[in-house]
């Protein structure tokens, strides 16, 4: 039992040194983790998330396709993939890879106006 008896005198030790040792006592807490966890910073939006669509092609293309494409043209193809990535246009992940505005125009449009279409036979 001899190990018994020096971890023992051991903890003596050091529990003597942290009563009269305020900056060993701290740094003890420290060392074991009791001491204060630090705060844990606020993440803003994760790094790989597209930020919001600048307009909704659904209800520009309920006034036709026409005004749909006129609101479109001017947008940069970015502004383009966040439309696309926020009313899920994109089941296949190939629109996000394409490099023209107008292809990507062209996939908006469909899906906008077959959006618009769903549903109608219920209304008969």
């Amino acid at each position: 039992m001899k190990l018994k008896k020096t971890l023992q005198d051991l903890m003596k030790v050091v529990i003597e040194e942290a009563n009269r040792n305020p900056e060993f006592a701290r740094e003890l807490e420290t060392a074991l983790g009791l001491g204060p966890k630090p705060e844990k910073e606020e993440k803003g939006r994760a790094a790989h998330r597209r930020a919001a669509a600048v307009l909704d092609p659904i209800s520009l293309a309920r006034e036709g396709e026409e005004a749909l494409r006129t609101e479109l043209e001017p947008l940069t193809l970015d502004q383009l993939r966040d439309i696309v990535a926020e009313y899920g246009m994109d089941p296949g992940k190939l629109v996000m890879k394409w490099k023209t505005a107008d292809r990507v125009i062209d996939r908006i449009v469909e899906y906008s106006l077959a959006r618009t279409k769903k549903g109608e036979a219920f209304l008969r």
